[in-house]
């Protein structure tokens, strides 16, 4: 069980997705929740599912599209019309489309850039606005931000720019009672396509996918140090060092023979 520092809510992005469900179902055992996402009938199931098990907690619930500014602008003025501070913010949500970019369309460059990034940062900022005392921020960037990725390009791109936000947070939020961790997994076994991936990437990927639940509670232990970044897996602390030794431009065509052969696109 998570203990949390004072009485205060944890902010869950992406709740209804396989790793914000596993967030969600070990934070309720200790605290309040506010839960977000795009669908509002998931979030209802996903409160009651919740309430089940933990039917003292205050469990909210919030339809909001990260990507829309308007959206994010309603969320946040309902948060604060109700008075909520926070003593963890989990941000989950991301949109992993792979592909080259040739296929992409405008509007998923933007959505892609917008859930990954701006509404991570933006978020963040507004829970730093509306914090309690003790404050974690968990926010999951990837394995696959650690290097340039041909066929995952602009995933992999707003991932490296995650950990790079999260990374300086964590050193501006030093001595005021903020810790901050940059979460970056390998495959995760959430929807049937990023099943399907890893099983299309072999030996490799089943080596860094690990389960929702196995990264929830990875995180959690992580941002409790403050560790600035946490990679869940021997396997995934290894691609992420060891590889570094081989040029980039050896290490990028490896890629590009790998993720060429996979797309998935569920947005």
């Amino acid at each position: 069980m998570e203990k949390q520092a004072e009485k205060g809510y944890t902010l869950i992005t992406g709740a209804t997705g396989g790793l914000g469900r596993a967030f969600a179902k070990i934070c309720a055992q200790s605290g309040d929740l506010v839960l977000t996402g795009r669908n509002e009938e998931k979030l209802r199931a996903l409160r009651q599912e919740l309430l089940k098990s933990d039917p003292g907690r205050d469990i909210r619930v919030l339809k909001c599209d990260l990507a829309d500014a308007a959206d994010r602008k309603n969320l946040f003025e309902e948060i604060k019309g109700a008075n909520l501070r926070f003593v963890r913010l989990i941000n989950v949500a991301g949109a992993d489309i792979q592909k080259t970019f040739e296929k992409y369309t405008q509007e998923k460059i933007v959505l892609q850039c917008r859930v990954n990034l701006e509404a991570a940062v933006s978020v963040s900022k507004f829970v730093l606005e509306n914090r309690a005392s003790g404050l974690e921020i968990i926010t999951i960037s990837s394995i696959s931000g650690v290097y340039p990725m041909p066929y995952f390009a602009l995933y992999s791109a707003t991932k490296s720019a995650v950990s790079s936000f999260f990374s300086s947070l964590r050193i501006e939020m030093k001595g005021r009672g903020v810790k901050v961790t940059a979460v970056e997994p390998g495959g995760i076994y959430t929807r049937p396509d990023i099943c399907e991936s890893i099983r299309g990437q072999g030996l490799w990927g089943r080596l860094s996918a690990k389960s929702p639940e196995y990264v929830a509670r990875k995180s959690l232990k992580a941002v409790r140090k403050n560790k600035r970044i946490c990679r869940p897996g021997f396997w995934n602390k290894f691609i992420a060092v060891v590889p570094k030794i081989l040029p980039l431009s050896l290490r990028m065509r490896f890629i590009s023979r790998r993720w060429s052969k996979l797309e998935k696109d569920a947005f």
